[in-house]
């Protein structure tokens, strides 16, 4: 069983700084790409920034010079520092990795979800 657990988040005022963290635990062989989603209310889910399994990133431009996605393989954990946040930046922020477990193929793992709220 593979399962993804975040932790960060919560309420900002504009311009501060949060960061998430994203923990892959389980039956665990490999981690290829790792992802931080986000969806504000009314909107439909967005891909704000990827890493590879070699480090490779990509950003959406909304967020591209604010946000510094990264990981560490030996944790299998991911982290998304957000700095100088925008109240556009409000909506609820989930990890994504593609796990290959020691008796399957790659397949989706989904966190839980977390809150952020930048607001003065």
């Amino acid at each position: 069983q593979v399962q993804l657990v975040q932790f960060g988040g919560g309420s900002v005022q504009p311009g501060e700084s949060l960061r998430l963290s994203c923990v892959a635990s389980g039956n665990i062989f490999f981690i290829e790409s790792m992802s931080w989603y986000r969806q504000a209310p009314g909107q439909p889910r967005e891909t704000i920034a990827t890493i590879s399994s070699r480090g490779i990133t990509g950003y959406d431009e909304r967020v591209k010079g604010r946000f510094t996605i990264s990981r560490d393989n030996a944790k299998n954990t991911v982290y998304l520092q957000m700095d100088r946040l925008k109240p556009e930046d409000t909506a609820v922020y989930t990890c994504y990795a593609d796990i290959r477990s020691r008796d399957s193929y790659f397949q989706p793992y989904w966190g839980q979800g977390t809150q952020v709220t930048v607001s003065s």
